[in-house]
């Protein structure tokens, strides 16, 4: 028998029984997440003006996640080699995976985990299908943080984006900031010391499995003499005397190991290639804007030659970093192509994304530049830009409307 029928008259079976005047009515947003989920809902559309096809809302955000996992597994990659290098280990790809799996698997299951429990409690509650928008916050949001993050930090962080940053507002949708972004803000300033300095960026020591529950501790205890988790944003703010070129040269850094993502930072934003693959993954299916993408490194590359431009020989090191620079270091493309482009909280006219990813990148150099004590920009940019957008997007209509106006008076005289 078609296993897709069998799944099909099963779900049938059980439709009564969620359904209004059944038993389990009070469960029906659990009984929806699952249907749709397997399957492609069973109401559709009808009549030709409308386009039908089996692409829905939860099937439009599992493209997301994937276009999200090449920097999942490139980030898991990089973790354990930066722990293994740290600790004088052999740093080959089955050992460097399975370390850094180790690691990033739970702090992700912490976060599907804590913020899936929001999401379902407040569908019970209003009584509406489960948003699947938390199939991208429940990942976005682990890989913007430093791998040695303790999990019940990741599960108070997400609390805060999902609740705080998304249910209050009305949920998917009715957010006027992205979640992830928010959670993240959340414990960058509720716990700055997890979450910034030299050594979080690299996770140390991971201890065996508890009996009953898998507890990870990080230590630096094995760490070889010298190692440092240094972030080449941190390198470079840290200059005195401009020669930020020379200071990350001396760190062992360089453009080849920030594209391809063997250097200390958080999960998911050290590899700049995966974040170009996520990027083509979201391009060709039409998911994410290129516009916002072209249009934020676009306004980073302009404002770095600015700052450049003007930085005199006691400005801080990162005001001499190359544009090329500040597009593979930090957040930016992570943030770019996966944050900028969040459908909710950005701008939705064409010309508005436009305006939105050039505030966006040149906002996220300029913070970068002129605070080094907060080299990175990025976060700060974007959420800035979500409380913007409508604003742009109202701009750039009102000006339609009146380029209109004028042209349909003068074709009339």
């Amino acid at each position: 028998m078609n296993p897709v029928k069998l799944l099909e008259d099963k779900i049938e079976e059980a439709r009564p029984l969620f359904e209004k005047g059944g038993k389990l009515e009070k469960l029906y947003p659990l009984f929806e997440a699952k249907e749709t989920f397997l399957l492609s809902p069973a109401t559709v559309t009808t009549g030709g003006t409308h386009v039908r096809d089996a692409l829905d809302m939860k099937r439009l955000m599992i493209m997301v996640v994937a276009a999200i996992l090449p920097t999942f597994f490139a980030g898991s990659y990089n973790v354990g080699l930066q722990a293994l290098l740290a600790q004088g280990l052999s740093t080959d790809f089955i050992s460097c995976m399975a370390t850094g799996l180790m690691v990033t698997v739970p702090i992700v299951i912490t976060s599907y985990a804590v913020g899936g429990f929001w999401e379902v409690t407040f569908a019970l509650v209003r009584r509406h299908e489960i948003n699947e928008g938390f199939l991208v916050t429940g990942l976005l949001f682990p890989l913007t943080l430093p791998p040695s993050i303790p999990l019940w930090m990741v599960a108070v962080g997400v609390s805060f984006g999902v609740v705080l940053g998304k249910e209050v507002f009305g949920g998917t949708g009715m957010n006027i900031l992205n979640p992830a972004l928010t959670a993240r803000a959340f414990v960058f300033f509720a716990y700055p010391a997890s979450i910034s300095g030299d050594r979080v960026w690299v996770a140390g020591k991971a201890l065996i499995f508890d009996k009953i529950f898998p507890f990870f501790t990080y230590s630096n205890e094995s760490f070889v003499d010298g190692f440092s988790g240094a972030t080449p944003l941190l390198v470079s703010a840290s200059q005195k005397n401009g020669d930020v070129a020379a200071a990350l040269g001396n760190a062992g850094f360089t453009l080849k190991q920030a594209f391809l993502g063997s250097i200390p930072g958080s999960i998911g934003e050290t590899s700049t290639m995966a974040c170009l693959i996520g990027a083509y993954i979201l391009i060709v299916t039409g998911v994410g804007s290129w516009r916002i993408m072209v249009s934020c490194v676009a306004g980073a590359l302009a404002m770095a030659a600015l700052m450049n431009g003007v930085a005199g020989p006691e400005s801080a090191g990162i005001m001499h970093l190359p544009g090329m620079w500040h597009l593979m270091l930090g957040g930016f493309m992570f943030g770019t192509v996966f944050m900028a482009t969040d459908p909710v909280s950005a701008a939705r006219t064409e010309r508005g994304k436009i305006i939105y990813g050039l505030l966006i990148g040149a906002l996220a150099v300029l913070i970068r530049s002129v605070n080094p004590a907060y080299p990175e920009g990025v976060m700060l940019a974007i959420l800035f830009l979500n409380i913007l957008a409508p604003l742009i997007d109202y701009t750039v209509m009102q000006g339609h409307f009146a380029r209109r106006k004028a042209w349909r008076g003068a074709k009339n005289v």
